[in-house]
């Protein structure tokens, strides 16, 4: 069965409290576009789920009707794994429901919410939990991959602040996970991605953040002054994260002519605490080199997420990766491969990790990759679907130049890259353990789309 009829249509529409889009429905261009450009997928039918029995009725739907089901919660995903062709596309969007308890710092939030959404509802109490570095982003898939962002080396991943969760499985069960309550289960989920169900809701921890010392900062990109910033980034206190971008300047309009076009490091810093202690900690940074634009200031935390563009979908190829070091012989790899390129925008993008992400062990949760020193993203952004077969190219052989003894990989930043990537995500005994809670909860692979881990069989 490829689609539904309109009693089919009608029926499915009167059995759930949520909307159901198809086809025929002025809103459905709008609903199946996800993030990025050049996926071009049209689902047989779209619901926009309004409750945790909505998503129980559409999981039981996927089964009767053999259809492929995709799950969106913010339409991030690298691989496109959001929306599917012919298939259930089961958008979460329409769930964005959030309790803050102040006194207990915590917060239970639906999946449908952005991180920026988030963040700034928190932000009225000054607190926050670390999410990623955009505000479009969902939280759901964000956080089933680990999360990775401004907070991390100061309180960890987004899953080190996860607390508990409601998922629906593969059986249709609304499930309540915790470190008690299926303890296997709630392991998957931090880390394993959306592998095992359907998550309703989180319910976080919430730190005291209000006003933080951050913003942009950039540099000229040279082999030194890239080395330098790394070698700063791990010696500073855990307080600061930062993400840095090596890229081609584009016409900022805050940028002297002269400096477009040029190498230059994009550099986005976030320092918790006292404003004093931050700007102390961001001297060294701006000590590097003389700063072609210097935005860093004391700001409430929320600012570090720019305003969303609605209608900005790059089509992009990434490489996700570790380094172990980034000298200024890796360096000038990097700067190398950029100037090489000739998509749209080239860049490379390196966050130093650490603190206390790195304090927690490896086994306890299914994001493996505590020790790991600096997150590297190797992207390049084109305008038309014809170049992609270049770009890939460029991308394979300035990721294969780069490569360190760190062979990992972030789930969440994969793209559709085949089963040996994914086992980069998940080594070892990690995947070995989640293919078992794969097959106890999901034992058909009803939830696929994703960065897949099969479920387990007696001979493997």
């Amino acid at each position: 069965m490829s689609q539904f009829n309109s009693k089919q249509i009608e029926h499915i529409r009167a059995s759930l409290k949520g909307k159901v889009i198809t086809a025929n429905d002025s809103q459905y261009g709008q609903a199946r576009t996800v993030f990025y450009g050049g996926i071009d997928r049209r689902p047989a039918i779209i619901v926009r789920a309004a409750t945790a029995s909505d998503i129980a009725a559409v999981i039981s739907l996927a089964h009767e009707t053999e259809l492929e089901l995709a799950v969106r919660s913010g339409g991030h995903s690298p691989a496109g794994h959001s929306v599917c062709e012919g298939g259930i596309m089961l958008d979460l969007s329409e769930m964005r429901g959030l309790e803050i308890d102040q006194e207990q710092r915590t917060a239970w939030a639906e999946t449908g919410l952005t991180a920026g959404e988030y963040t700034q509802a928190a932000a009225i109490y000054g607190l926050a939990t670390g999410f990623g570095d955009t505000g479009s982003v969902g939280i759901g898939g964000l956080t089933l991959g680990g999360g990775v962002g401004y907070l991390v080396r100061k309180y960890g991943l987004t899953i080190d602040d996860l607390l508990a969760a409601e998922i629906v499985t593969a059986d249709g069960q609304i499930r309540h996970v915790d470190t008690d309550t299926h303890p296997d289960l709630f392991w998957a989920i931090r880390g394993g991605g959306g592998n095992f169900g359907v998550v309703t809701r989180f319910q976080f921890r919430l730190h005291e953040v209000s006003t933080v010392v951050g913003g942009m900062l950039i540099l000229p990109a040279t082999p030194d002054v890239i080395a330098g910033f790394i070698a700063e980034a791990a010696a500073a206190p855990e307080e600061l994260s930062s993400i840095a971008n090596i890229m081609t300047a584009p016409p900022m309009p805050f940028l002297p002519a002269e400096v477009h076009g040029k190498l230059i490091i994009l550099v986005m810093l976030v320092c918790v605490g006292d404003t004093e202690a931050g700007e102390r900690a961001v001297a060294p940074f701006r000590a590097l080199a003389q700063p072609l634009a210097d935005m860093i200031r004391p700001m409430p935390y929320p600012e570090i997420y720019p305003p969303d563009e609605e209608e900005y979908h790059p089509m992009g190829l990434a490489r996700t990766m570790f380094l172990d070091r980034v000298d200024p012989s890796v360096a000038k790899t990097i700067l190398d491969h950029i100037q090489a390129s000739t998509a749209m925008m080239a860049v490379t993008q390196l966050r130093v990790l650490g603190g206390a992400m790195a304090r927690v062990p490896v086994d306890a949760t299914a994001f493996a990759h505590r020790h790991s020193r600096i997150m590297t993203n190797v992207a390049a952004l084109y305008a038309h679907p014809e170049e992609k077969d270049v770009h890939e190219a460029w991308v394979s052989r300035f990721a294969a130049a780069i490569q360190q003894k760190d062979t990992g990989a972030y789930a969440s930043f994969l793209g559709d890259e085949g089963e040996t990537r994914v086992r980069a995500a998940y080594p070892g005994a990690t995947w070995d353990r989640l293919a078992k809670i794969k097959a106890k909860y999901d034992p058909t692979n009803l939830f696929h789309l994703n960065q897949n881990i099969p479920p387990a069989t007696n001979d493997r």
